[in-house]
């Protein structure tokens, strides 16, 4: 366990210094998003600023910020995310709702009515609604599963939880996972509450990739050859030795 927490801490170390860190940086299109018609504002009351606690990126990241903003209004974050997981899993659990979702060439019209009819349905919060029928209107339906995932770390954020995940070639063993985790909390502090996802992938090769706050701690050891092919892929300058 300790050796793993060691390796975690230097490998970030490495990370920054070698360039193998990716910090994705937030979008500007969210103002013109949150002030769609699925917003909550109510006539004659005062707006509050709300922050998005987590910078979002390209079009997902910024339906996400957009209806975050909405269902902090609504005081429906919890909500929200619960019924927007509902209906993505809606759209993979039903072929037909699949397709319709996918098919760009569905009039407008029948797009909304339909997403209407389903959160009808469903007893959907106005807020989701509404957010369902103009991602409709917008031709992004394909896009919700994306939105959902990048809803659901805003989400998070705001119970005051950060997602960090674990990409390794095999399962890491319940004593490494909790010291990976607990190595994990000590870097964020004790102002957020770790929830850590593991995922298997056997092209990294080994070591692991680390991400969590939007950044991704690369210590693979695929990466680590790709690296070092590079630098010895780079001409030797002679005045140099």
């Amino acid at each position: 366990m300790a050796a793993l927490c060691n390796r975690v801490r230097s490998g970030i170390a490495l990370s920054n210094k070698l360039g193998f860190l990716t910090s994705h940086r937030s979008s500007t299109l969210v103002a013109p998003l949150a002030s769609r018609n699925y917003s909550t504002h109510v006539p004659g009351q005062k707006d509050t600023k709300i922050m998005v606690p987590l910078a979002m990126f390209g079009g997902s990241g910024n339906y996400a910020s957009a209806l975050y903003i909405a269902a902090v209004k609504a005081k429906a974050v919890e909500k929200v995310d619960s019924e927007l997981h509902q209906f993505v899993e809606a759209v993979k659990n039903s072929s037909l709702v699949s397709q319709f979702v996918k098919d760009i060439s569905v009039a407008k019209d029948v797009r909304v009515k339909a997403i209407e009819e389903i959160s009808r349905e469903a007893k959907f919060a106005e807020v989701t609604k509404n957010f369902l029928v103009v991602v409709a209107e917008n031709g992004r339906l394909k896009n919700i599963d994306t939105i959902a995932k990048r809803f659901g770390e805003l989400a998070m954020a705001y119970k005051g939880e950060v997602k960090a995940t674990v990409t390794t070639v095999f399962p890491l063993p319940p004593e490494e996972e909790k010291a990976l985790k607990e190595t994990v909390q000590e870097i964020i502090g004790s102002g957020a509450k770790v929830s850590l996802e593991q995922k298997i992938d056997p092209s990294i090769l080994g070591g692991l990739v680390l991400e969590f706050s939007q950044k991704v701690f690369d210590m693979s050891i695929r990466t680590r050859a790709q690296q070092m092919e590079r630098i010895l892929r780079e001409p030797i300058n002679i005045s140099n030795i």
